[in-house]
Order: C-alpha cells, then sequence, then structure tokens
C-alpha cells in the first residue's frame, strides 16, 4: 500500500487547489513545497479573475486576502519622452463573476493552503523534491525529497515554470528562450489614500491595473505592469529571454529606469521598496506546453505552461486553479475507479478541453509568435503615437496645419504596408 493516495508538488494556485479537491475527496494527500511557505517561491504581477476561484470556493471574498477590486483598466504605450494611455471603466468589470482583484502572493497562497489543510490534506514545507520513483513498468508510484522516499498512487505535478520533474514525468525539454520570459517586480509601500488618489478610484476597495508597452522595456519585446494594492503598489517588468540576450542594459535597469518615466514616477513618488523578485514567466501558450498526464503522473499550472499574455490582458493565475480543480477532482476519481494509468487519467484532459483552460489556448496559440516578430510594437509604434499626438496637442502660436499634413509624414515614415501587415498579422492570431 502505498504512503498517500496522492502527492502533490507544489503549493501555489495549482497544487493547493487540487490538494483541497482530493481531501474533500476524502483522500490521503500530501504537498511538498520546497519553499518556507507557501508563496514563498511564487512572483506574479498581482490580479487574479474570480470566475475560477468561484468555482471551488463560492464565497471566497468573505475571507480571502484580497487587495482591491479591479475597476479601472489603463494601457499605455510610452517612449522616453510621452505616454499615450486608454482608460477604461465599466460596470461589466464588477460584476459578480466578471470581477478581478489585485492578490499578494505572499498572503494569498498561504489562505489556499489553508483551505486544504483545512479539509484534510498534509503540507510539508522546506523539502525540494529531487527526482520521481517509478515502478517496473515505468509508472510513476512516488518521489525522492532528499534521503527519503514516499510513495503515492498519482502524483500530481505544480511545481511550477522551472519544473524539475516534468522531463522525467512527461519526457518534456527544457523550453527554448524565445517562449520564455523573465518577470521582475517591486511592492512599493504607500499610504491607502495615497494610492487612492493617486489611482483615481473612489476609495481604497477599488484599484487600477495598468500595462504598459514600449520604452518600458527599453524597445525589447516585453512590456510593464503596475496594480494598486491596498498599501502598495506593485510594479515590474516582464522581457522575452531571446531578446535579452546580448542587450547592453539588463532587466534590473530596465525596472529602474522605468520607475523614473514621467507617467511611472508621480505614482510611487515617496514610496518605499519592501519586497524585490523575479520570476521566470512560460509565454509560448499552447505550442509549449507539454502532454499533461502519463501512467500515474499529471501537470497542472505554470508546470503545464498554462499562461497568456496578450499585451491587453494577463493571465495565469485564473488558469492554474481551473487546472488544480480538475486535476484534484480527476484524480479522486481515478483513485475511486483504481486506475491511475494514463488511460485512467484521461477525464483530466477531457475536462481541460471542455472547459476555458484549452478553449482559450487554442483560440490565442499563434499570437505569441506574433508578439514576438512584431518588434514595431515596442520602438517604432510608441514613437510614433508620441509624434502624432504632439502634431494634435501642442500649440505653439503658428498657423493650424491640415491634419493629413501632420499625420501622413509621421505614418509614411513607418511605412503603411509595415502598418497594415502588422494590423493584419495580430487580428488574424486573436
Amino acid at each position: 500500500m502505498a504512503d498517500f493516495e496522492a502527492i502533490v508538488v507544489g503549493s501555489g494556485c495549482a497544487g493547493s487547489v487540487a490538494a483541497y479537491e482530493l481531501a474533500r475527496a476524502g483522500k490521503s494527500v500530501l504537498v511538498i513545497e520546497r519553499g518556507n511557505f507557501a508563496g514563498a517561491k511564487n512572483m506574479t504581477g498581482g490580479r487574479i479573475y474570480s470566475h475560477s476561484l468561484k468555482e471551488v470556493f463560492p464565497s471566497f471574498e468573505e475571507n480571502a486576502p484580497l487587495e482591491r477590486k479591479v475597476v479601472r483598466e489603463r494601457i499605455s504605450m510610452i517612449d522616453q519622452k510621452s505616454c499615450m494611455t486608454m482608460e477604461f471603466s465599466s460596470d461589466e468589470l464588477e460584476r459578480e463573476g466578471q470581477d478581478s482583484y489585485t492578490v499578494l502572493r505572499a498572503t494569498f497562497d498561504p489562505w489556499l493552503a489553508e483551505q486544504a489543510e483545512e479539509a484534510g490534506a498534509e503540507f510539508i514545507y522546506g523539502i525540494a523534491v529531487e527526482s520521481l520513483m517509478k515502478d517496473e513498468k515505468g509508472a510513476v508510484c512516488g518521489v525522492k525529497a532528499g534521503e527519503d522516499e514516499i510513495t503515492a498512487d498519482v502524483v500530481i505535478l505544480c511545481d511550477g515554470v522551472n519544473s524539475l520533474l516534468a522531463q522525467e514525468a512527461v519526457g518534456f525539454d527544457p523550453p527554448s528562450t524565445s517562449t520564455m520570459a523573465v518577470g521582475i517586480k517591486q511592492v512599493i509601500q504607500l499610504d491607502e489614500e495615497t494610492i487612492t488618489n493617486r489611482c483615481l478610484t473612489a476609495s481604497s476597495q477599488e484599484g487600477t491595473a495598468w500595462l504598459f508597452a514600449g520604452d518600458s522595456t527599453h524597445g525589447r519585446v516585453g512590456g510593464g505592469f503596475m496594480y494598486a494594492n491596498k498599501d502598495t503598489i506593485s510594479l515590474g517588468l516582464v522581457a522575452t529571454l531571446s531578446d535579452l540576450e546580448g542587450f547592453e542594459t539588463p532587466i534590473y535597469q530596465m525596472l529602474e529606469d522605468f520607475k523614473r518615466h514621467p507617467v511611472v514616477a508621480p505614482i510611487i513618488r515617496g514610496g518605499k521598496v519592501i519586497e524585490h523578485s523575479g520570476h521566470m514567466v512560460p509565454e509560448g501558450g499552447l505550442n509549449m506546453m507539454p502532454a499533461l498526464t502519463a501512467d500515474g503522473v499529471m501537470l497542472a499550472g505554470e508546470s503545464a505552461m498554462m499562461c497568456v499574455n496578450l499585451g491587453y490582458v494577463v493571465r495565469g493565475m485564473d488558469y492554474a486553479i481551473a487546472a488544480g480543480m480538475h486535476a484534484g477532482r480527476c484524480a479522486a476519481a481515478a483513485l475511486d475507479a483504481g486506475d491511475t494509468s494514463k488511460a485512467g487519467l484521461a477525464g483530466y484532459e477531457q475536462a481541460l478541453e471542455g472547459s476555458f483552460v484549452m478553449k482559450d489556448l487554442r483560440q490565442v496559440r499563434n499570437f505569441p509568435a506574433v508578439m514576438e516578430h512584431t518588434t514595431r510594437l515596442y520602438h517604432t509604434y510608441p514613437r510614433m503615437i508620441g509624434e502624432m499626438l504632439n502634431g494634435m496637442f501642442v500649440v505653439d502660436g503658428k498657423p493650424i496645419r491640415p491634419m493629413k499634413s501632420v499625420m501622413l509624414p509621421i505614418l509614411k515614415k513607418v511605412g503603411f504596408m509595415n502598418l497594415l501587415k502588422d494590423a493584419r498579422g495580430m487580428m488574424k492570431a486573436l
């Protein structure tokens, strides 16, 4: 008999939710986390969409450690001296099931783990799973952690984008640098009222999500983000690894320059940096995903590369929570049936295919490549927009010029065919 019916490696969103579902189904489950606590190794921009969390915890708003409800969306195109921002607010953003919240993973992940523990899951921290155990037929039957060997009927890998076990589990080779990005984030402390006033929200319960393209990454493929928390601001950058290779400015310097940009500096003025972190981010979408199951093992969350960056929205936590939910429920069903082979775990992939997770990833499977190759988004277009808006808004006492004579020379510098090609490529990919 195995030591546990299920072992979950990693206590992020996917891992804790999978453990919760297994424990709720009455299964013995052990969660092994290499960090000293749940969330110790996790970093995110800091926004969670409520729809997937509600499937697991219908009343999560009552006790989850949420920061602010996002009521305002901003997207900016910036160069060194200008910024064009689109701002959007709507009642639809606040409707139940359509709403989203800023979170800090250092407090949110322990809350998720607590829910799983209360349901009956066991957690151990500060231990790295070094390899998987396999039986004589090659099926995963447990894990090796230090000198310990712990057996289980099924193992669920939720150990993040830098999974040490995915290759051993399903033959997944490390992804290329063109499909991976590096994220860097600072949490900057300010008082609640200052954040509320600077983000133009009505109260300390309301917040802003803000994405940046252009000079935030010095024209490299990537972008910046800012999220308003209760008494902190999460500010950071994400940039594609392959585009950073050989570039003279390291990403930590990019972040310092970003903080000094004329549109960012007033928001964080007087703030104190209380956290600095970095993280790898999977950005290749469906085309970089590994197999999700093998005999005795399943992958969920970032271990399965479940992340989407569309430029105007970035998602990962809602995919991880949904995948963890389906993994836990399907593993419990497989245990009940006495079959944790790849065939016995097929319900997991079927559940994901029927959910928004795989439908989303299939819909935008070509978009990451388009974003990577449409490099004008990160330098040419922000500069073009700045020049066009200067032509519209600068008043210097000279006679007003026809708008066509202002805009056409700027557009010609970029090239009409380039504009059409880039717009067509992005529309096709979406």
